[in-house]
């Protein structure tokens, strides 16, 4: 371990950091290393930026980051989707400063320049000053590229890589199976909650293919729930797996029978839904559509991690946000039926702010435990970080690798990305 130690300390390339059982604390730790992060894996692969049920209508916008750099997701006239960079193109300044909202343009406060939904530049104040040395045509705001999959949209700073379908590739079929949540309403972000935490982006990457950690650091929430609850979540010695989807994807399966929320409906309603079920079938809802939605309202039962920004999370997209090697911000974003039943969408609500609301009974714990990590990631910073838990049962699959619920191998699979990214 010494030379293996020394090697990595005098190396000149991030690829000797990752190895195929452990990655080097390091990772969580250089500054230079992060910046390159930037430049090498956000601003160079494709990134989430938002769900088409945040910008509805025509002028619906949502501002956002791509890495570090400031975007506006907005849909135009023309229910055309664009991202644009949240900067003028006169001295720089950022034309939208609202988290979200409706509009019909971006106009600049410091000098009134003004922008269509489209990026393109509609007004200059005072524009007899620059006689013939501006032409607004060749100063819109800088576009990206993007692309959309099942109401998914994500952003790119390059034009020359895959299609998105190609880059997410067996992560779609997962992406399907969770906008079943929808139950036939179809999927809504309904808000969500920020917070920040001490500590480096990829330490919660890890932590949503992670099932190891959940009867110690979530003892507090599984003592709040009832025995049936209980026995649901007691998945790390059941017939759970994680698999890895490729391009740094993976999905943990912690509840197999919650994978296809629309399979086996006429199984019993569980006792904490019977009253929901009740009061659906008092508004005249159908029984088969009650199930449905009861089981919408519980989830699904996995964790998608799309590489390296985003989780499709039981109930809610979990977005990391890069703010510098050791802080990262968190988006948890609560989804409902799009037009569903209002009881539904406040049970849906309720269960959200249980677990992943900032006083609920998962997101504190967890945010500890990264925090933990960060500080201790101080200490020792020749040392590696262990991930070879699962590899003695991973074997292949039809889409990559495959081990137990607990395995570390969407681990493997983010890092052996990074690796690939970080080495082009």
């Amino acid at each position: 371990m010494t030379n293996l130690i020394e090697t990595v300390n005098l190396a000149s390339s991030p690829a000797d950091l990752v190895l195929h059982d452990r990655v080097h604390t390091s990772l969580y730790t250089d500054a230079r290393l992060f910046d390159e992060e930037l430049e090498k894996v956000f601003y160079s692969t494709w990134i989430w930026v938002a769900h088409a049920s945040e910008i509805p209508d025509n002028g619906s916008y949502k501002s956002t980051y791509i890495g570090k750099q400031p975007v506006i997701v907005v849909r135009d006239r023309k229910k055309d989707v664009h991202v644009l960079l949240n900067r003028c193109r006169h001295r720089g300044a950022t034309v939208c400063e609202h988290k979200k909202g409706k509009t019909n343009s971006f106009v600049c406060p410091y000098h009134g320049w003004s922008y269509a939904l489209d990026g393109s530049l509609r007004g200059v104040p005072h524009p007899e000053s620059y006689a013939d040395c501006l032409d607004k045509g060749e100063l819109p705001l800088v576009s990206l590229r993007v692309e959309q999959y099942n109401g998914m949209i994500f952003a790119t700073f390059k034009d020359d890589i895959e299609p998105l379908v190609d880059f997410l590739g067996p992560a779609k079929k997962w992406i399907d199976l969770f906008m079943k949540q929808g139950a036939g309403y179809g999927v809504k972000v309904s808000g969500e909650h920020r917070f920040r935490f001490p500590g480096n982006w990829k330490i919660q990457l890890e932590n949503t293919t992670d099932a190891y950690h959940f009867p110690l650091v979530h003892k507090s929430f599984l003592s709040s729930v009832d025995e049936q609850t209980l026995e649901l979540f007691d998945f790390v010695k059941g017939p759970g797996y994680v698999e890895d989807l490729g391009n740094g994807h993976s999905v943990m399966v912690m509840i197999p029978d919650l994978v296809d929320l629309e399979a086996n409906l006429d199984l019993p309603i569980p006792e904490r839904f019977e009253a929901l079920a009740d009061e659906l079938r008092a508004e005249g809802i159908e029984e088969e559509q009650v199930r449905r939605i009861v089981r919408a309202v519980g989830g699904s039962g996995f964790n998608l991690n799309l590489f390296p920004n985003v989780a499709c999370s039981m109930a809610f997209f979990r977005v990391l946000q890069p703010v510098s090697v050791n802080e990262t911000e968190i988006h948890h974003a609560v989804i409902t039926m799009d037009g569903g039943p209002a009881v539904a969408n406040r049970y849906r609500l309720r269960l959200h702010e249980h677990f992943q609301g900032p006083m609920g009974f998962g997101t504190p714990d967890d945010s500890e435990a990264w925090e933990r990590v960060q500080k201790g990631a101080q200490a020792g910073t020749d040392l590696w970080i262990m991930l070879n838990r699962g590899l003695p049962g991973e074997k292949e699959s039809e889409d990559g690798l495959i081990s137990d619920v607990s395995a570390e191998t969407g681990m493997r699979a983010a890092y052996q990305q990074w690796k690939k990214m970080m080495s082009a």
